[in-house]
């Protein structure tokens, strides 16, 4: 597919989102260094403010790496489902503009306007209006750019975004154009790692071939780059090299998974424990499977261990499923062939291989025969069977479901976490702090 010349590429990219977000909540603390994460000796930091960063401070470092290099920073834990619903009201504002948003990320996305230039007008001006839209709405500024393709606008967005610094952000220019017929002007300056897929591995196969910017890359020969990348990886930076990016932008692209986990405080190697921890990520992945409309073929198991390893194992189940019932039974068959006693420091249940809930669910074995034996199952004269009522936990969780989005979601769930936390917001960033481990 060859590259549209007419194509117009927003990316926009909110600023500090996490951070941004709780300071709506907490005015108090602007101007200070505010992390957004985990705050207990376990976690990591999910978002750091530009005072922040001007320490060193950056996402994913951990928390205690972090609190190391800016003692003076305040940790809040990081609160997934309120960023969630505020990332859907931005998404409501790109998509009054044009329908073609594809989200990246919460705080991230490509839209495309190509088709809008004659009623929206200039791309530069569409732009600035998003931004203040975007601004008078949430409170929350972005960055965008602005380019013929997916790659060039993102790598004019980093132009566009503020800088660090002790006193705060150092605003950029907000909007960053890579104009028609100068994007080489504008893409061979950069260093070779702006570019996808250029990481440490590949930096070191390309020094000895000098190449240091992106248009250095440019003047090797895809041949070449063939030979010492291999054949997929040189035939992609040889024509991200040269501006090319011929990717649609995708809106709604459906979700290849949905998952939870959840990194413990301490470690934990007692089994009843963690079926307690399953049967809570379980619940709240079917949950959201439901609530979205979908069922999962292939259930996953996450486990790591004190000494960090991390092992995964999955099983695909014969008939897709959105009840937390089945992926307790298929993880928990799963857990139970890994060594637990050595302390599991995170776990995590997941439901891939998605498919449309609406789709007509086959009928297990066993469904049949419990409906067979319940007097419940109608069969024609050859003995098809003809049809079957929902299965009573289908029936018990959309019981469930509505009293959850009627009063919350803590207010019913399995009886084995009677007396326990039954939240479903991810705690992905890790523990909060004890009393003991200070803010």
């Amino acid at each position: 597919m060859t590259q549209k010349p007419d194509r117009v590429i927003l990316h926009v990219d909110m600023d500090a989102f996490f951070v941004s977000v709780e300071l709506l909540r907490h005015p108090e603390l602007r101007g200070l260094p505010v992390l957004v994460g985990g705050t207990g000796e376990r976690g990591v930091v999910a978002a750091a403010s530009y005072e922040a960063r001007s320490y060193g401070v950056y996402s994913a470092m951990s928390s205690v790496q972090a609190r190391r290099m800016c003692p003076e920073a305040v940790f809040l834990q990081g609160d997934h489902a309120h960023y969630s619903r505020t990332s859907a009201a931005i998404m409501e504002i790109f998509r009054r503009l044009t329908p073609l948003v594809e989200p990246l990320s919460l705080d991230e996305a490509f839209l495309d306007i190509s088709g809008s230039r004659r009623l929206l007008g200039a791309p530069e001006a569409v732009a600035q209006q998003l931004r203040i839209s975007v601004k008078e709405e949430t409170g929350l500024s972005c960055s965008l750019g602005i380019a013929s393709n997916k790659f060039l606008a993102k790598l004019a967005t980093n132009s566009a975004k503020p800088k660090a610094s002790r006193n705060g952000p150092i605003e950029g220019s907000g909007v960053a154009v890579v104009a028609p017929g100068q994007e080489l002007e504008f893409l061979h300056p950069l260093v070779v790692q702006q570019l996808w897929g250029v990481g440490p591995a590949t930096l070191a196969k390309l020094a000895p071939l000098g190449v240091r910017t992106i248009g250095d890359l440019a003047a090797v020969s895809e041949e070449l780059l063939q030979t010492v990348l291999g054949t997929a990886s040189g035939r992609h930076l040889h024509q991200l090299s040269l501006g090319k990016d011929s990717r649609p932008v995708v809106p709604d692209a459906e979700p290849k998974s949905m998952s939870q986990e959840q990194t413990f405080a301490q470690d934990i190697s007692s089994m009843d424990a963690l079926r307690s921890e399953l049967v809570r990520q379980s619940e709240a992945v079917a949950s959201r499977l439901r609530h979205h409309g979908y069922r999962g073929r292939t259930v996953q198991l996450k486990v790591r261990y004190r000494d960090f390893t991390t092992v995964t194992r999955s099983q695909t189940l014969e008939v897709p499923t959105d009840r937390g019932t089945d992926l307790v039974r298929t993880a928990w068959s799963l857990l139970l062939r890994l060594p637990v006693e050595r302390g599991v420091r995170l776990l995590g249940v997941g439901a891939a291989n998605l498919l449309r809930g609406e789709l007509q669910q086959q009928l297990s074995f066993d469904d049949v025969l419990a409906s067979e034996q319940n007097g419940q199952l109608r069969r024609n004269p050859t003995g098809v069977v003809l049809e079957a009522p929902d299965s009573e936990w289908d029936a018990t969780n959309s019981a469930v479901d509505a009293i959850r989005s009627k009063f919350g979601p803590k207010l019913i769930g399995p009886a084995r976490l009677a007396g326990k936390s039954q939240g479903t917001d991810e705690q992905q960033w890790g523990p909060a702090a004890t009393p003991e481990q200070g803010d």
